[in-house]
C-alpha cells in the first residue's frame, strides 16, 4: 500500500453469513476502506458476492487471495477451528488481520497468532464489534461516574435458540458450542468491567493508569454446562475475583433468546438490555427497586465503526481500540472454563 492511499483494500476469506450480512456492507459504508476481494471454494457463492457487492476480485482459494498484492487487510469469518491457520498465513503474506471471535480454540493458539503477526509487522484484532457501540460507551461512563457505588456483582448473558440442523455451531471439530460462539461476549464484558474498575481504583490512589492495563483474574471459578454431540448447548459460570467481586456469565443454544447484563453496586443497579447489539435502547439505574435514572442509548453502526478503527490503526500506524491484551485474557479464561466444564 502506498503512503498516498488513504483507503484500506480488504479481502474476505470465506463468504460466511456474518461476512455477507454485516462486515462486507460495513466495509462498503466505511470512509476509509474498500471491498477488493473475496475468496470461496464455492463458485456459486463467488458469483453471488460479485453480483451483490460488485467485488473487483474473486478467488477460488484463500491462498490466491493472500497472494494478491492489492489486498492490504483480510477479514476472517471462517469456522473457529480455522482462525489460527489462516491468520498465520495472512500475516506471513504481510496482510493485516481482523479475525472473528473467538480468536482461536485456546490461549496457546492465540499466543502463536499474536507472535506471528508481531514478527510480520501486521495489525491484528479480534472482532468484538459490540465494543464500538454507544451502549458500551455509556456503561463505561456510568462506571466512572461512581453513581453505582462499589461494584459487587456483574451478570451477563447471551443465549438464543439455535434451530439450524447441520450448523457448524454443533460441530466440535470446527470449534462449535455456545461458549465459543456467544459466551465469549459475556466473558469479555465482565473483563471490560473488571479492567475499568481497576483503572478507576488506580486513579483514585494516584497510581499511573494505563488504558491497556488489565484488571485482576478470578481466583476461583465454578461451572455448569450441558453438552450434546460434544459441544456445550448451555453454559453458566460463576467467577470470584480477589477484590471480592463475583461475576456470572451465561450462554446457550437450547432456550429462548436472552441478551442482557446487570452491574450491581452498593448504591445502585445498572440494567443493560441488548448488551451486544446496536439498536437504540434505554439503560436504567435502580435504587431500592425503583428506577431513579434512565440513560438513552443511540443506535450504533458497530461493524462500520469497527472496520474504520481497524483501518485507521493501519493508516496511522497505531494499535486498534480493542487490544490483544484483552483477547489473550479472554482465551486464558476460556481455557479455565472449558477445563472446569469437563
Amino acid at each position: 500500500m502506498s503512503s498516498s492511499n488513504q483507503k484500506i483494500r480488504w479481502g474476505v476469506l470465506g463468504y460466511a453469513r456474518i461476512a455477507r450480512e454485516a462486515v462486507i456492507p460495513a466495509i462498503q459504508r466505511s470512509n476509509n476502506s474498500v471491498f477488493h476481494a473475496i475468496a470461496s471454494r464455492d463458485t456459486a457463492k463467488l458469483a453471488e458476492c460479485r453480483n451483490k457487492f460488485n467485488c473487483p476480485k474473486a478467488y477460488a482459494s484463500y491462498e490466491e487471495l493472500l497472494r494478491d498484492p492489492d489486498v492490504d487487510a483480510v477479514y476472517i469469518p471462517l469456522p473457529n477451528s480455522l482462525h489460527r491457520e489462516w491468520t498465520i498465513k495472512a500475516a506471513q503474506h504481510k496482510k493485516h488481520v481482523l479475525c472473528e471471535k473467538p480468536i482461536g480454540l485456546n490461549s496457546a493458539e492465540c499466543r502463536e497468532m499474536i507472535k506471528v503477526c508481531r514478527e510480520n509487522g501486521v495489525v491484528f484484532m479480534e472482532a468484538f464489534m459490540y465494543r464500538y457501540t454507544d451502549c458500551t460507551r455509556k456503561v463505561l461512563e456510568i462506571l466512572r461516574s461512581g453513581v453505582l457505588g462499589e461494584i459487587k456483582f456483574v451478570h451477563s448473558a447471551f443465549r438464543f435458540l439455535l434451530n439450524r440442523p447441520g450448523c457448524i455451531k454443533y460441530q466440535p471439530e470446527l470449534g462449535g458450542g455456545s461458549l465459543y460462539d456467544v459466551g465469549c461476549y459475556p466473558l469479555n464484558f465482565t473483563g471490560m468491567v473488571v479492567d475499568e474498575l481497576a483503572r478507576i481504583q488506580a486513579a483514585a490512589t494516584g497510581k499511573p493508569v494505563s488504558a491497556a492495563a488489565p484488571g485482576p483474574l478470578p481466583d476461583s471459578i465454578s461451572v455448569q454446562c450441558v453438552k450434546e454431540g460434544g459441544v456445550d448447548m448451555i453454559f453458566s459460570a460463576l467467577m470470584k475475583y480477589p477484590t471480592g467481586l463475583i461475576a456470572s456469565i451465561h450462554s446457550g443454544f437450547n432456550a429462548q433468546k436472552q441478551i442482557e447484563s446487570q452491574i450491581v453496586g452498593t448504591k445502585g443497579v445498572l440494567q443493560v438490555p441488548n448488551t451486544f447489539l446496536e439498536e437504540a435502547c434505554n439503560l436504567t439505574i435502580t435504587v431500592d427497586g425503583r428506577v431513579t435514572q434512565t440513560i438513552e442509548v443511540a443506535n450504533s453502526d458497530r461493524y462500520r465503526l469497527e472496520v474504520e478503527d481497524f483501518a485507521n490503526a493501519i493508516l496511522q500506524k497505531r494499535a486498534p481500540y480493542f487490544s490483544m491484551t484483552e483477547t489473550l485474557r479472554n482465551m486464558e479464561l476460556m481455557d479455565r472454563l472449558f477445563a472446569a466444564c469437563g
